[in-house]
């Protein structure tokens, strides 16, 4: 079966990915059964994998794995959970999820996320690091989008 991100669109994600200074776990949770775009989904995340080994995809079974499905706060599938291996090669939860197929606009979200979680330094201006740095409190961020 061909990929789904052409070759030319591979070779810049490798450039990308190049930049990764840690090992990234991408943690698909998924289930066989009544799950319409699991697979869809599963086929995204593995084109992953083969442009930079500091990838990795963890499948994890939404029905049989209640603990992991429980640590990292999944209430449904498809669903990916962004993690990086620390120094010591513990896995660190960025608490970034995907809910859904990470299609469309959200592939470059699922990109982005795995450059972040990877150690590229941050895009962002000293002064919004800055009021970022100040948020003193849990915050929860929610971004939908709809299939078109």
């Amino acid at each position: 079966m061909a990929g789904l991100i052409s070759p030319t669109d591979q070779d810049k994600l490798r450039d990308a990915f190049a930049e990764i200074t840690r090992r990234v776990h991408l943690l698909f949770f998924t289930q066989t059964l009544d799950c319409e775009t699991c697979l869809q989904a599963r086929q995204i995340v593995d084109e992953l994998p083969p442009l930079s080994d500091q990838i990795v995809v963890d499948e994890v079974n939404f029905v049989l794995d209640k603990d992991k499905v429980r640590q990292f706060g999944i209430d449904r599938v498809p669903a990916i959970a962004v993690t990086f291996e620390d120094a010591e090669g513990a896995q660190q939860d960025t608490r970034i999820r995907f809910l859904g197929t990470p299609a469309g606009y959200e592939f470059m979200s699922l990109v982005q996320a795995v450059l972040v979680a990877g150690g590229r330094p941050s895009l962002l201006s000293p002064a919004t690091l800055a009021r970022l740095a100040a948020v003193d409190q849990p915050v929860s961020m929610q971004v939908f989008t709809t299939p078109t």
